[in-house]
C-alpha cells in the first residue's frame, strides 16, 4: 500500500473567488489521495472542484491521528479546551463572507441567509458548547456513609458524518460538543457539498487547534464513511442522514459496542386550527419551500381544519406568489435550486408516482429550469399514500384536512417519522394538548425554527436515535463515572 504524504500546503481550487483546500486535513497536515471526485455546483451544474477521495488508508490515518491527539486534548480540561474553541469561533466570524460564498456555490443555499444567519451559527455553536462544558457542575451527594461525585470522562475519538444540506453549520453543530467534551474528531462531510467543511480545517489550523484534534476526510459514504464508523479506535459515532444509511452505520457501531446517535430526517406536520391567525399560518406554510424544501425540520404535511381550508388556501397562494425561483446569489431569490441532478430526479419521481397512484397535484409538479423544481402541493388520496409516508426532501408539500383535535392528532402521528411539528392556534389549552400529543422531538406553536442550543434535539421513530443539544450532547461524548469515598477516610 502506498504511503500517504502530508503537506503544509493543500491542493486548492478557486470557488466563488475563494481559494479552497481540496485534500484531507489529517494530523494538522493536508493529505492528498491518488483519486479524486468532482464537486458540481447546483447553480449551473459546472464542476467547481475535484476533491481527494479517501479510502480505508486515509481513514485509518485520520483516526490514528485523532487517537494520538486525544490524551493531551482530554487533559486540557473544559476551560483549556474552551480557549481553543473560542479562537476557532473568532476565525469563523472573521471569514463569514468567504465561507458563505463557497457554501452558496457548493450547495446553493441562499447567499443572504448564509451571510446573515447560517455561517454565524457555526461560530455560536463553538462558543456555546465551550462555555457550557466549562460551566458544568459535577453532581455531589452523600449516601450510605460515602461521598459521591459524578464525573465526565472524554470518550475518545469520535466519528462525525454530516449531510449535504447546511453542511458547514451542521458540521460545527456536531463537532462543537465533541471537542468541548474532550473528544477528538474525524469529520466526513457529504460528498455533494464538502468545500466549506474543507475551509473549517484551514480555520482550525489558523486558530491554533492542536494537530490531530480535528481531522477531515473527504470521500464517498460507502467508502470513507463505512471505513470510519467501523474503525476499532472510534468511540462515538454521530450521523445525520437517511434512516437506511443509519441502519448500516448502527450495525457497524454495534459491532464495536460504540454509542451512536442519528438525526434521520422528518415528515413534520404543520397543523392549522380554525382559531389560528390564518394569514400567519399560510405565510409560514409557504415558507416551507425555503431552500427548496431541503430542510429536515420542515412542516411538509399541511393539516388544516376543514372549516378554514378554503380561506387558508387563498392566503397560501398569495404568499407563495411572493416567492421567486432563481440564482441563490441574487437578493430577490427566495427558492434555490436542488442540490444535484440525481436529487432532482428523485423528487420528480416521487411526484410522478403520486400522480400515478391517484393523488391530486394542486399546483406545481414539474421542473422549472436548471435544478429548480416548481413548488408543489399535493392532496393525497389517503394517509397511506407514499407522498405522505416518505420524506421527499424537496419543494413538495401535502394538504389534508381534519374535523377536530382527535383527527388532527391522528394525522400528525400517522407516519413513522417524528422529528418536528408546527401548530397554529390561539388557544393556550389547545397548544398544550396538541403539543403534548404530537410524537416528535420538537413542536413549535405559532412559530418555526426558533432554537435554544441548550434544549435537546432529535427525533422519535425513524427520525432518529439519541439527542443532540446542550448537556445532552456533552453527555453523549462522555463516559460518566461515579467516584465514591468512604466518609472520614481521607483528609
Amino acid at each position: 500500500m502506498t504511503a500517504l504524504a502530508g503537506s503544509a500546503t493543500p491542493t486548492r481550487a478557486t470557488v466563488a473567488g475563494v481559494e479552497v483546500p481540496t485534500d484531507h486535513f489529517i494530523g494538522g497536515e493536508w493529505v492528498a489521495s491518488e483519486t479524486r471526485f468532482d464537486v458540481i455546483s447546483p447553480i449551473d451544474q459546472s464542476v467547481i472542484a475535484q476533491v481527494s477521495r479517501a479510502g480505508a488508508e486515509e481513514v485509518d490515518r485520520a483516526v490514528r491521528a485523532a487517537d494520538a491527539a486525544f490524551p493531551a486534548w482530554a487533559a486540557l480540561g473544559p476551560a483549556g479546551r474552551a480557549q481553543h474553541l473560542h479562537r476557532l469561533a473568532d476565525a469563523i466570524e472573521a471569514n463569514v463572507d468567504r465561507l458563505a460564498a463557497v457554501e452558496c456555490a457548493d450547495m446553493a443555499m441562499l447567499l443572504e441567509s448564509l451571510r446573515l444567519r447560517v455561517i454565524a451559527r457555526g461560530a455560536l455553536n463553538y462558543r456555546s458548547y465551550a462555555d457550557l462544558a466549562a460551566q458544568y457542575e459535577e453532581r455531589d451527594w452523600h449516601s450510605k456513609g460515602t461521598w459521591n461525585r459524578v464525573q465526565r470522562m472524554p470518550a475518545g475519538p469520535a466519528a462525525v458524518i454530516t449531510p449535504w444540506n447546511a453542511p458547514f453549520m451542521l458540521s460545527t453543530w456536531k463537532t462543537a460538543p465533541a471537542l468541548a467534551a474532550g473528544c477528538t474528531v474525524v469529520l466526513k462531510p457529504a460528498e455533494w457539498s464538502p468545500l466549506a467543511c474543507a475551509l473549517l480545517g484551514e480555520l482550525a489550523s489558523e486558530a491554533g487547534l492542536p494537530a490531530g484534534v480535528l481531522n477531515i476526510v473527504q470521500g464517498i459514504g460507502e467508502e470513507a464513511g463505512a471505513a470510519l464508523v467501523a474503525h476499532p479506535l472510534i468511540r462515538r459515532v454521530s450521523f445525520t442522514g437517511s434512516p437506511d444509511a443509519a441502519r448500516q452505520i448502527g450495525v457497524s457501531a454495534a459491532k464495536n459496542l460504540v454509542p451512536f446517535t442519528g438525526e434521520l430526517g422528518g415528515k413534520g406536520p404543520l397543523i392549522v386550527f380554525d382559531d389560528a391567525d390564518l394569514d400567519a399560518a399560510a405565510k409560514k406554510a409557504a415558507g416551507q419551500y425555503d431552500d427548496s424544501g431541503q430542510v429536515c425540520l420542515a412542516g411538509t404535511r399541511l393539516l388544516v381544519q376543514e372549516s378554514v381550508r378554503d380561506a387558508f388556501l387563498e392566503r397560501f397562494h398569495t404568499h407563495l406568489a411572493a416567492h421567486r425561483l432563481g440564482d441563490p446569489r441574487e437578493s430577490d431569490t427566495t427558492i434555490s435550486p436542488l442540490i444535484h441532478p440525481d436529487h432532482l430526479a428523485r423528487v420528480e419521481a416521487f411526484v410522478e408516482r403520486a400522480r400515478a397512484a391517484g393523488d391530486t397535484v394542486v399546483l406545481g409538479g414539474e421542473r422549472a429550469g436548471g435544478l429548480h423544481y416548481a413548488p408543489t402541493l399535493i392532496e393525497p388520496r389517503s394517509n397511506d399514500s407514499e407522498i405522505v409516508q416518505r420524506e421527499v426532501f424537496g419543494p413538495v408539500l401535502t394538504l389534508q384536512t381534519f374535523a377536530d383535535e382527535e383527527g388532527a392528532i391522528a394525522l400528525a402521528n400517522g407516519t413513522q417519522y417524528g422529528l418536528s411539528g408546527i401548530v397554529y392556534t390561539s388557544s393556550m389549552g389547545r397548544a398544550d394538548r396538541i403539543g403534548r400529543a404530537i410524537r416528535a422531538g420538537v413542536v413549535w406553536v405559532n412559530t418555526f425554527l426558533v432554537r435554544d442550543l441548550t434544549a435537546p434535539f432529535g427525533g422519535v421513530g425513524i427520525s432518529g436515535i439519541g439527542r443532540e443539544g446542550g448537556d445532552y450532547a456533552l453527555d453523549f461524548y462522555s463516559d460518566l463515572k461515579t467516584l465514591q469515598i468512604l466518609d472520614g477516610s481521607v483528609r
